[in-house]
């Protein structure tokens, strides 16, 4: 380089830092601050005067931002990059760089430094907006696999038959109803009956697990936030689960376990139909059919100041209580088949139940009700081998041999038929569903390795002495 153009870039040397449109800070080996350009001034708000001279780990230590890359770039003799916070919330990008002279020996630190508090908080926003879209989207699935099942209820005995009677009645009007059963007696099933059976069928029903939503996240799921309500809140708020139930229904599950708070809240919902976001000034109205379920004794919480009796008498419009299954046991056998079904169909297998086996379960009590019905039929898909469900596949609780009256062979060890007739019975009972499984006589013979004319027979005779039965006097 010419002597006068290192001698014009020397003199010129704190204006051509002033130019760069990085912040510049730069110290000696001991970390005193030597210089700061312009731009590091823009950038942080600290003025020259306030820095210069001082130590950077003093700097630190005040609290003016909170961390220094010189002793760290001191150390390693190469750059080091890391991302600082000033006093004044800004975020900075530093990257520090060794300076040496002819030698090899280091002498300075430049560090140089950028703003990235703009992009860090759309970062942060993206996140938040992404964590929302997983949530959204969780809930619209939901709903969609709730909404795909069927809503038909499926039973056999007179006291559902009255029940699904009195449900038709309700769903046609938009009253609230309350549904009452112990746990796993279907609560949700029934609600979904009745909005399939309204004039708001059509939307997609919402349901909410008031005893699932921690309490301090309730409130804003269920009736929404404005922008900016809260720390952490979306810029463009967020509508709550009453106001995505337009013009549909929202299903409250065990509303039995909502926060006193929140019931005051849901009581205004019920009284005026509108809800009032969080850090919102006006109230929103809302247009959607309110179903409540719950497995608690409602009267018994008012009496423990757990539940607000004003609240209770709005819910209680139209009760309805769904028997357990221990009190409908003709419900027990269509609604294993039913189970079998799903099940044997989801895991590509084909299994049926022989009829002594339904009529074993059919006495059993089924403390966890259609839930611990279901529950045990897909464990037992997954587990058994075999085309049929025999009594000896079923657990001891189930079959209960202590109790005589829930023996499956009650009525065979009685006497009165040869083991021949019964063998007989059971082997044209097996043909016949394995006939309706595998849907030909043809199938179940190559499968099962026996003659066509041989199944025929056997079918045959058990029919004949059917009808010999009926026609007896």
């Amino acid at each position: 380089m010419q002597p006068n153009a290192k001698d014009l870039l020397a003199s010129h040397s704190l204006d051509i830092l002033d130019a760069i449109p990085e912040g510049v800070f730069i110290t000696n080996l001991e970390g005193i601050t030597l210089y700061v350009n312009r731009m590091y001034e823009q950038l942080t708000g600290l003025s020259r005067h306030q820095v210069l001279g001082r130590q950077v780990r003093s700097l630190v230590e005040e609290g003016v931002f909170d961390l220094a890359l010189n002793p760290e770039v001191v150390r390693k003799a190469k750059t080091v990059t890391h991302t600082q916070r000033l006093r004044n919330g800004k975020m900075l990008v530093l990257t520090g760089t060794p300076v040496f002279d002819e030698t090899g020996a280091l002498r300075l630190v430049i560090t140089f430094a950028r703003d990235i508090t703009r992009i860090t908080q759309l970062n942060e926003q993206v996140s938040l907006q992404k964590q929302l879209i997983e949530q959204t989207n969780e809930q619209m699935a939901y709903m969609a696999r709730e909404q795909s099942q069927t809503t038909t209820p499926i039973f056999a005995s007179e006291v559902m038959h009255e029940t699904l009677n009195f449900l038709q009645t309700m769903a046609k009007t938009d009253a609230t109803l309350l549904i009452l059963g112990e746990t796993g007696v279907g609560k949700d099933v029934f609600a979904r009956y009745v909005h399939g059976q309204s004039q708001r069928s059509d939307k997609v029903m919402m349901k909410v697990d008031c005893g699932s939503i921690s309490e301090s996240l309730v409130e804003s799921e269920m009736f929404g936030y404005m922008p900016g309500a809260f720390t952490g809140a979306s810029t463009k708020g967020k509508a709550g689960y009453f106001e995505l139930a337009k013009e549909s229904t929202i299903f409250l599950d065990e509303i039995g376990e909502m926060p006193l708070a929140m019931q005051t809240r849901l009581l205004r919902v019920l009284q005026d139909g509108e809800i009032m976001r969080i850090g919102g000034s006006r109230p929103v109205k809302v247009d959607a059919r309110i179903i409540a379920a719950t497995n608690r004794d409602l009267a018994s919480r008012i009496e423990e100041g757990k539940f607000r009796q004003d609240l209770f008498y709005r819910l209680n419009v139209a009760t309805v209580t769904i028997p357990p299954l221990r009190e409908r046991q003709a419900d027990i056998q269509p609604l294993a088949e039913a189970f079998i079904r799903k099940y044997s169909a989801k895991y590509n297998k084909r299994i049926a139940f022989m009829d002594v086996t339904l009529k074993a379960m059919s006495h059993y009590s089924w403390p966890g009700n259609v839930r611990e019905l279901e529950n045990f039929i897909h464990s037992l898909i997954i587990t058994h081998q075999g085309p049929i469900i025999a009594p000896a596949d079923l657990p001891v609780s189930i079959l209960g041999k202590e109790a005589p009256k829930t023996e499956p062979y009650s009525d065979l060890l009685q006497g009165g038929r040869s083991l021949k007739e019964i063998m007989a019975d059971i082997e044209s009972d097996f043909l016949d569903r394995a006939i309706r499984w595998h849907g030909s006589v043809q199938q179940v013979a190559r499968i099962f390795k026996v003659n066509r004319s041989t199944i025929f027979r056997k079918i045959q005779k058990k029919n004949t002495d059917s009808a010999k039965d009926r026609a007896s006097p």
